[in-house]
């Protein structure tokens, strides 16, 4: 399904050793870098930047346990070193060696739903569908 033009996201799930543990309803990601400039003995002006390591930091909402996770005792806050899968029509987008950096929950008695993580991820790969 497109909307303007722009492929949307059909599915979205955090994996823990090649198993689907949770799906998430939405997410907003961030990809920065900083660079540092190459200085010339006489110019005034630098003469290049040099790029610097990329950071992905991954804004997930409504995060909800797969009944898989629940029977194995899922816990958010043990999760390390996991994937982030977003599937859209034409790619999949694929974060890994993720971390959280921080969760939120809202409290919804006998539910497995955490609000908010924030995710940062070592690595990011795109490929076709």
């Amino acid at each position: 399904m497109k909307i303007g033009g722009f492929p949307t996201s059909s599915d979205i799930y955090l994996e823990v050793e090649g198993k689907k543990v949770a799906v998430v309803q939405s997410y907003s990601a961030r990809a920065t870098r900083s660079s540092q400039t190459v200085e010339a003995f006489g110019e005034e002006e630098p003469v290049a930047t040099i790029p610097g390591p990329r950071n992905h930091v991954i804004e997930l909402t409504r995060l909800y346990a797969t009944d898989e996770a629940i029977r194995d005792g899922l816990d958010f806050y043990g999760l390390e070193d996991f994937s982030l899968v977003i599937v859209k029509p034409d790619r999949r987008i694929i974060y890994s060696g993720c971390q959280w950096s921080s969760i939120g929950e809202v409290g919804t008695l006998g539910a497995m739903v955490v609000e908010k993580i924030t995710v940062v991820a070592a690595k990011r790969i795109e490929t076709a569908v």
